[in-house]
């Protein structure tokens, strides 16, 4: 089994804590994406599991075998760990299969039938004999992945691996890296800022700020039940209304909603706090309609396979009347400016206290 296993992990580097009490575990076979803003310590706790930086107190342990721990650092190379980099590092002077030949033990890179099978898995069969220069970036990416998997490693490590790449590539090499990690059954690590990247290729995701992590869940509940509203705003957009709270049911300026505690479920606590809702939970209504709430669109972005509208609503009477703006994300084109009705659906997620 080659779970990976990180407890209450601290860096400092010169005088920054970089990583404070941090604790993740990553099942055998999984792949868990770690997310967060640049400057988090994403790329510090990578490079601790990796061996490449001594951490201040905590342990690391790859299976059975802790790599670095209280009085214990083992050498990056006696780790079993590969590293997939942000753009391949491919050596140019060799050949695809030299290059993946070059994670392999020196006995075994001339002849082995591992680099055709590695090279079978990510997709590039019959590929051993070009030049990294003959290659798209997304080929690239995956030779690296290919070059990583060769010595068959405990546990592989992936630093943005796809960041190097252009928008219409990443989503068709994002999916057959994740199909050659699963097939591979490898337990793997990736790191990233992109939300995208992280709900579509991880098993688990964990959300890392400020050296902490601030939950590790699903992708499902990562996005659907955010534990605070930090993790919620850094996870997809959020439509967030100020809401007293009673019975379960919130008072907003979309009219009263079902809510949900943060987190997967449990109990709402009454009384004022924030609910926050995803675009998609609201639609827009005919404006001669009697259902939801009155506004107005006033604008949006258009991204071919979806939009996100602006709508102006206003709630309350006399000087207890409320304007904000909302986002709604339909299918299809913008629609005018002009008044509609927004109505909502799904139960929200309230944060008691929050502002």
């Amino acid at each position: 089994m080659n779970t990976l296993s990180i407890r209450d992990l601290d860096v400092t580097l010169g005088d920054l804590a970089v990583l404070r009490g941090v604790h993740l575990e990553v099942p055998s076979g999984s792949v868990t994406a770690v997310l967060g803003p640049s400057g988090c310590g994403k790329t510090t706790l990578l490079r601790a599991v990796a061996g490449f930086v001594r951490h201040d107190r905590g342990e690391i342990r790859v299976g059975d075998t802790v790599v670095s721990g209280p009085g214990r650092h083992l050498a990056p190379e006696r780790r079993g760990i590969a590293l997939v980099p942000q753009e391949g590092a491919l050596f140019p002077h060799l050949s695809v299969g030299d290059n993946v030949a070059f994670g392999l033990p020196r006995a075994q890179r001339r002849r082995s039938p591992r680099v055709a099978e590695v090279l079978d898995l990510v997709g590039l069969r019959g590929f051993q004999d070009r030049s990294p220069s003959e290659l798209s970036g997304g080929q690239q990416q995956r030779v690296a992945l290919a070059r990583a998997l060769a010595p068959s490693p405990s546990l592989v490590l992936l630093d943005e691996p796809f960041s190097a790449l252009d928008a219409g590539l990443r989503e068709s090499v994002r999916a057959q890296v994740r199909d050659a990690l699963q097939r591979s059954a490898t337990t793997a690590l990736v790191v990233t800022h992109d939300q995208d990247e992280a709900l579509s290729v991880a098993d688990s995701v964990a959300i890392l700020d400020e050296g902490r992590i601030l939950m590790h869940a699903s992708p499902q509940d990562v996005y659907r039940a955010p534990t605070g509203l930090g993790v919620a705003r850094f996870v997809g957009q959020c439509v967030e209304l100020s809401a007293e709270v009673s019975a379960g049911v919130a008072r907003t300026a979309l009219g009263d909603l079902v809510v949900e505690a943060p987190g997967a479920g449990g109990e709402v606590d009454a009384g004022r706090g924030v609910v926050m809702l995803r675009p998609e939970q609201l639609r827009l209504l005919p404006v001669d309609g009697v259902a939801g709430t009155a506004g107005e669109v006033v604008g949006g972005e258009y991204f071919g396979h979806d939009a996100l509208v602006r709508v102006r609503v206003t709630a309350g009477q006399g000087s207890g009347q409320e304007s904000l703006e909302v986002q709604v994300r339909t299918l299809g084109e913008i629609p005018e400016r002009g008044a509609v009705r927004v109505g909502v659906s799904g139960p929200a997620r309230f944060y008691p206290g929050a502002r």
